[in-house]
């Protein structure tokens, strides 16, 4: 138990409360006008270290900097191009304006308009992306012990604007193809297996199994700033994906004359090939071959919405468009590509009618067939009989 002693101030007689912590290091806390208040206190503390929820307030004095740098250090099992945009929301939307506060000052009503004014001049990408930041640091606070909540959690946040996905025919792939010249094969198989661009840009000889027409995805090329980083595909699993057997051929020429851990679409150099540019004032193959195949403006990464949205209408599953994209589940799958799944149910509600309306038809048919005359039996597989007039 802990104790409470009175003292003499300028301003009177004062308490202090004295208690062991739990880790039976001494604290107090000083300042108390009555004994009462300092008791209350004191049975505060008692209670919250039976509980498990003592709170040091010393802790709370950490500033969110010094957690800041503590908390990045710990995002190792980010990817490079996950981990910049988070290292730069730090540095300049977080850590200017958070930095020096102690974690215990924080309040819930600064953070709402922290966030708000964030949002009249940044993309919602970027507003969510650094309230992530700052509520992830004070959610390790709030593990430590240094907090007994979390103040950034609650927050009316931005939503993000859903951008119109572009689902490309066959027809408009051939011409897009044809409009990109040396790199039509890689448009091909964007938009007829589903890899990412950096999927496809990775693949190297050996990922190429011709007799069975399929392509192991092993690796993922993203570029960080100017460098190219390979990692793990994005679901950190391989996967093997076939290709139509149109491709066999333009995909063995894009392997001649290569050695097995040679990059099968490669710069002039045999390095990895970086995203074509699509943003506004800028040019790219991919822009001029979009251009002059008489197409919108879209990403390369529609190219993949486009081999989901074909390999649908050409009738498969949810499940194996899943394993085609790499997506974590089914459910996943479901969830991005929701729009195209519903035609599939108007699809089986017209068969529903078709079949309804076949199966009424058939029974005054089979009626009208006992009326008089000699019954004879059926084939077995309509199960019925017929009567001879």
């Amino acid at each position: 138990m802990g104790s409470v002693h009175s003292y003499e101030s300028a301003a009177g007689r004062r308490y202090r409360v004295a208690y062991r912590k739990p880790d039976r290091s001494q604290g107090q806390k000083r300042g108390f006008t009555t004994k009462r208040d300092a008791e209350l206190f004191l049975a505060q503390v008692e209670v919250s270290k039976a509980r498990g929820e003592f709170i040091d307030a010393n802790a709370a004095r950490a500033t969110i900097g010094q957690l800041g740098a503590e908390w990045l250090a710990t995002q190792t099992h980010l990817k490079p191009s996950s981990l910049r945009p988070v290292e730069i929301a730090w540095r300049v939307h977080v850590e200017p304006v958070w930095g020096d506060r102690g974690i215990g000052s924080v309040r819930h009503s600064e953070v709402q308009a922290w966030v708000s004014k964030l949002g009249t001049r940044k993309s919602a990408t970027t507003v969510l992306r650094a309230y992530g930041v700052l509520a992830g640091i004070l959610d390790v606070a709030v593990k430590d012990r240094r907090l007994a909540s979390n103040p950034a959690r609650g927050v009316n946040l931005p939503r993000k604007g859903k951008r119109a996905r572009v689902y490309l025919t066959h027809d408009q792939v051939e011409r897009l193809a044809a409009a990109s010249g040396e790199h039509a094969t890689i448009v091909h198989t964007l938009a007829y297996t589903g890899l990412r661009w950096g999927e496809v840009t990775a693949l190297r000889v050996r990922h190429v199994d011709a007799l069975r027409q399929r392509l192991q995805v092993a690796e993922n090329a993203v570029a960080v700033g100017r460098e190219i980083h390979v990692g793990t595909p994005k679901s950190h699993e391989e996967r093997s994906v076939p290709f139509p057997p149109f491709l066999a051929e333009p995909i063995a020429r894009a392997c001649e004359g290569k050695e097995r851990d040679e990059l099968v679409f490669a710069g002039p150099y045999g390095e990895h090939l970086r995203r074509p540019n699509t943003s506004e004032n800028t040019t790219s193959w991919f822009l001029r071959a979009l251009t002059a195949a008489g197409l919108e403006r879209m990403t390369i990464h529609d190219l993949r919405h486009t081999a989901a949205s074909l390999a649908i209408s050409a009738g498969a599953n949810v499940k194996a468009v899943q394993r085609m994209l790499g997506h974590a589940s089914a459910a996943m799958t479901l969830d991005v590509y929701a729009d195209l799944f519903d035609d599939d149910l108007t699809a089986v509600s017209t068969a529903l009618d078709e079949a309804r309306t076949a199966a009424i038809v058939a029974k005054p048919l089979s009626r009208e067939a006992t009326r008089g005359g000699e019954v004879v039996e059926l084939p077995r597989k309509s199960g019925g009989v017929v009567v001879k007039s």
